[in-house]
């Protein structure tokens, strides 16, 4: 059963960084996509960053330029988080998928489920002006 467990959330002032933390274990595929995504107050569900297996990245608009993805050998993934904006905040849950690699674009609202079965807990960033 595949496990995702996230960390390093926080409060911090506009400006400021962070860095997340996503801990997997019993996720075995070798072709596969991970990634974080989140929700703010109010909002809708709003992919952040992702990476796949071949170590290819992809951001949202919203991010890139102060967000980067990055994983280690043992499929942990993390989120470096700088300049964040009051906009950032939100709870951040990293994902995984059912194997296949990351698709071009981000997934519809309702596929995202279905392209990532896989959820943490969250983590919740909270960035004051």
């Amino acid at each position: 059963q595949v496990r995702l467990v996230e960390s390093g959330g926080g409060s911090v002032q506009a400006g400021g960084s962070l860095r997340l933390s996503c801990v997997a274990s019993g996720y075995y595929y070798s072709h596969y996509c991970m990634g974080w995504y989140r929700r703010g107050p109010g909002k809708e569900r709003e992919g952040v960053a992702f990476i796949d297996s071949d170590g290819s990245t992809t951001y949202a608009d919203s991010v890139k330029g102060r967000f980067t993805v990055s994983q280690d050998n043992a499929k942990n993934m993390y989120l470096y988080m700088n300049n964040l904006k009051p906009e950032d905040t939100a709870m951040y849950y990293c994902v995984a998928d059912r194997g296949g690699g990351c698709p071009e674009t981000f997934p519809a609202r309702d596929q995202i489920d279905f392209k990532y079965p896989n959820w943490g807990q969250g983590t919740q960033v909270t960035v004051s002006s």
